[in-house]
């Protein structure tokens, strides 16, 4: 008789645990930063309406940090096509980054039809 939760033992390693901890950790930080806000201004309207008035602010943030992430993808994909230089290895990074840029987009026109 096997035990059927061995099957998903990978599941419950040493990096899942850490990624799990960032994401509850990251989330944790972004609530405590609303209620924060909230306590600050007064009133869930007062910091709903901060946030419009600084959205493009925070536009010119998540450019930045796109611009950073852009860089260091294309940092890491150079050394990945040096250990891995077969098509395999390019099809992977392009499907990849395919994926990546469609997730942007539509967070960003989520974000752009959600301020309108």
């Amino acid at each position: 008789m096997s035990v059927s939760w061995l099957r998903f033992g990978w599941l419950f390693n040493r990096r899942a645990a850490r990624a799990l901890l960032w994401t509850v950790l990251l989330l944790a930080l972004a609530v405590a930063a609303n209620v924060a806000g909230i306590a600050l201004i007064g009133s869930v309207e007062g910091w709903r309406q901060w946030m419009v008035n600084s959205s493009g602010y925070f536009r010119v943030w998540r450019l930045c940090l796109y611009g950073v992430t852009i860089y260091g993808w294309l940092w890491m994909r150079r050394r990945l096509l040096v250990r891995e230089s077969d098509a395999q290895a390019r099809h992977r990074l392009i499907r990849t980054e395919i994926a990546g840029v469609a997730a942007i987009a539509v967070l960003e026109i989520s974000l752009l039809f959600q301020v309108a």
